[in-house]
């Protein structure tokens, strides 16, 4: 009993990290794209510069030092007389500790911008775990289908090779010509030809779903092809989701509230600014009348800007033309917005079409050349191009079939991330 509770555990476990899911090379894919990962560092740097602004709330506390050692020669009096030389070694401490009280609230919106940014930040980094999950789909489902051709076409030459070698005995018997063979023939060396072209195609495959993945690429055997992605069932759904969850709509709205605290920013300019500042010094052989002199100090300053030769005023200008130039760009994103999302929609229900299309067009075209070819081996009235045709239909329809397949669920991707809901965790 404990032998077969090891070995169940054993199959479970094995069950759960074997690396024949989607699921498995989207996480790989997430963890080691070096885009992603290039994203991920830009993020970091800005929660740095939302760290510095927030300073400028902040004391600012300075410690200098100064030694400064003088020597005099030559000295001369006033009657001609010749001085000693002398020798004064000085010594300077201060501490200041300095406070910003007021500066037209450019401080403020300055932090807030950043705040801003960091989420902008954010989403791009999602938007770029969108994309390499849809890469990673694609290059996963691309490798399925290619290589599925490939065996396709090699079925397909191997039964082109046994017709050409069976052809060959019945011309000798003479119950075909030597037209047919040579019909046989011709079929033979097309289907090598896009033998090769299969196989040139699933070499691509492989270096795209590496290069995406960063993992080896596995035998499709082993892999599981089915996932499950909650998805809107109308169109009115899918527009109300994009036009909440969408990435690229929802960074054009924190741009255009970028450029408004930008604006306010350089109209923050054109305030007073107030900050205090106190500091603290000690001398050492200040004089030769003074040899130790502390001294403490209280500063309050109040600046006011009236004009920098137009600077300000073209800079507020600037940025209010900015403001601008950022609502009419999330306008037109938002038009996008529907407009890709009724194509992603589209797309998904066409694919789905066509995969229930090709899935009938498979069937009866197995059942076809089945026919075709066994009144062809048995000697009835079907002639060898009537079987070359109906291999050529059946090799189109699974071909067909599978590349369906593969855009159906590539489509699915597609529209998630249209949605702005794809992500690792909607991925069932």
């Amino acid at each position: 009993m404990k032998k077969l509770l090891i070995i169940f555990f054993t199959f479970i476990f094995h069950e759960l990290s074997a690396e024949d899911n989607l699921k498995f090379y989207l996480n790989k894919a997430i963890e080691n794209n070096l885009q992603l990962n290039a994203e991920r560092k830009s993020l970091e740097s800005t929660k740095q510069q939302k760290n510095i602004n927030k300073s400028e709330f902040l004391p600012s506390i300075t410690i200098s030092g100064e030694q400064t050692s003088t020597t005099s020669t030559g000295r001369v009096s006033q009657s001609g007389a010749k001085l000693s030389d002398t020798n004064l070694d000085s010594e300077n401490k201060t501490i200041s500790i300095e406070q910003k009280i007021f500066s037209g609230f450019k401080g403020l919106n300055t932090f807030k911008k950043s705040e801003l940014e960091t989420q902008k930040a954010n989403l791009e980094l999602k938007a770029a775990e969108q994309k390499t999950m849809l890469d990673a789909a694609f290059a996963y489902y691309d490798l399925i289908y290619k290589t599925n051709n490939e065996k396709f076409n090699i079925l397909n030459v191997n039964l082109f090779e046994r017709q050409v070698e069976f052809d060959n005995a019945r011309v000798q018997k003479g119950e075909i010509t030597l037209t047919d063979l040579a019909q046989s023939e011709s079929s033979l060396a097309g289907a090598n030809a896009n033998l090769i072209k299969a196989k040139t195609e699933l070499l691509s495959s492989i270096t795209n779903f590496e290069r995406v993945t960063r993992e080896k690429a596995p035998k499709i055997e082993n892999l599981n092809g089915k996932v499950i992605l909650e998805l809107p069932n109308s169109l009115k759904i899918a527009l109300d989701i994009s036009n909440q969850n969408n990435i690229s709509f929802l960074i054009a709205q924190l741009n255009y509230e970028i450029a408004i605290k930008e604006l306010k920013i350089e109209r923050a300019r054109f305030s007073p600014s107030a900050s205090i500042k106190v500091s603290k010094s000690e001398e050492r052989d200040f004089s030769s009348t003074v040899d130790e002199k502390d001294d403490e100090s209280l500063k309050a300053s109040i600046t006011w800007p009236i004009i920098k030769g137009g600077e300000n005023i073209s800079s507020v200008k600037k940025s209010a033309f900015d403001k601008q130039r950022a609502k009419l760009l999330l306008q037109d994103t938002k038009n996008r917005i529907t407009t890709e999302t009724s194509n992603s929609w589209s797309e998904y229900q066409s694919s789905k079409g066509v995969l229930e299309a090709t899935s009938a067009q498979l069937k009866a075209a197995e059942i076809a050349n089945e026919g075709i070819t066994l009144e062809y081996d048995s000697g009835n009235t079907r002639t060898t191009l009537e079987v070359i045709q109906s291999r050529s239909l059946l090799l189109d329809a699974r071909i067909a079939f599978a590349k369906a397949e593969r855009d159906f669920m590539v489509s699915q991707f597609e529209l998630a991330k249209q949605l702005g809901t794809l992500s690792n965790q909607t991925v069932k």
